[in-house]
């Protein structure tokens, strides 16, 4: 029987922190995710979501900068905590505990995220095989992210845990060169430029807060964030709102592209609801605003010599965007539009979002 993409993922989580593991006792796994037992909600009301989200600048008409990005992801229904809940897998539990430290508190609902992904950087020039002194590197980032979601009515917390492979090991070239390929496009010819190897880590928090709801129709909401990211992939501080309009909005904290904190799958309020099943249809502006300290992508390896840029410290997106909800699910489509992010940058990149959401 070929398993689901929610056993590949805790597979891969469970095989990551092997050590882990078998630093505890062996649990009682008798207990079971049932929706009886004081403290877990109930599946049926509060399920769990999956998520297909791709990037790409080709939705803009380009193909260079932040060219391409792809995230799986699995949303757990509402959790009692992220250490005993059966709910949970007993070996994300154990590995739970051990970064026990950095959950959000303070609220009564919670929720964990899982998330396979892979981003890919390129030059603008594909048939050059030399290193372009005055462009980016080569990079690709292939990365196993863990998200914790609290919230109350107005206000989401959300910390997220991200770690894996720059250079080679992401296999940005192979799927780049897979996917031209399958579309007869033309094939980069400098990857053997690429960054090197470099296990990378990076931890980011952030937090969302409805500032303004109004239900009248058509219902429009303002969502402010702020937070940061701390590692040698990504270190800086970043802010920003968005604003939405439409007939039944859901009961989340906006969109979220892959380079942002976790997904925005809210965990639940006991007394709400999704609201995909009522079906409906919003528009929305967001805005980011971000003071870099550092970018792999643009400053190269942390720990070997490699070619790099000179990176903007401040920098900043605009998206404007489409989400359809129905019975069970929701798309979403938004066109980002960032300034440019290092000095000799000829042009100001851009890209699509297409996010595929599904309850189960």
């Amino acid at each position: 029987m070929p398993l689901t993409f929610k056993q590949l993922i805790f597979i891969f989580t469970g095989n990551l922190m092997l050590a882990a593991n078998s630093a505890y006792a062996v649990e009682d796994v008798s207990s079971t995710c049932d929706p009886a037992k004081p403290g877990i909600t109930a599946l049926a009301r509060h399920p769990e979501i999956y998520n297909v989200h791709f990037e790409n600048d080709l939705f803009n008409g380009s193909d260079q900068g932040y060219t391409n990005g792809v995230k799986l992801s699995w949303v757990s229904a509402n959790l009692r905590d992220y250490v005993s809940d059966p709910c949970l897998p007993l070996s994300v539990r154990r590995l739970n505990r051990l970064i026990n430290g950095i959950h959000p508190t303070g609220y009564a609902t919670r929720n964990m995220v899982v998330t396979l992904g892979q981003s890919m950087y390129t030059p603008l020039d594909k048939t050059r095989t030399d290193v372009i002194p005055n462009d980016r590197p080569y990079a690709g980032w292939l990365y196993l992210g863990l998200g914790y979601n609290e919230r109350d009515a107005r206000q989401m917390d959300t910390i997220q845990v991200n770690i894996g492979m720059v250079g080679p090991a992401s296999l940005g070239k192979q799927t780049q060169d897979f996917i031209h390929d399958l579309r007869d496009i033309p094939r980069f010819n400098g990857w053997d430029n690429q960054l090197h190897n470099e296990l990378g880590i990076q931890v980011v928090a952030e937090r969302r807060k409805k500032i303004w709801v109004s239900n009248t129709w058509p219902q429009i909401d303002a969502i402010t964030h702020y937070g940061g990211s701390l590692g040698n992939v990504a270190t800086y501080l970043n802010t920003g709102f968005e604003i939405r309009a439409g007939n039944r909005l859901p009961n989340d904290f906006g969109t979220s592209p892959i380079h942002s904190a976790g997904d925005s799958n809210a965990p639940l309020e006991d007394i709400a609801k999704r609201r995909f099943s009522a079906g409906g249809l919003l528009v929305f502006l967001s805005t980011d605003a971000r003071l870099v300290a550092r970018d792999i992508f643009l400053d190269g390896n942390t720990f070997a010599a490699s070619h790099s840029v000179d990176k903007k410290y401040l920098v900043g997106n605009v998206a404007v965007g489409v989400a359809w909800q129905w019975q069970g699910g929701q798309i979403t489509y938004a066109h980002y539009v960032s300034s440019k992010e290092f000095i000799t940058q000829s042009t100001n990149p851009g890209y699509g979002s297409i996010t595929l959401s599904l309850e189960y």
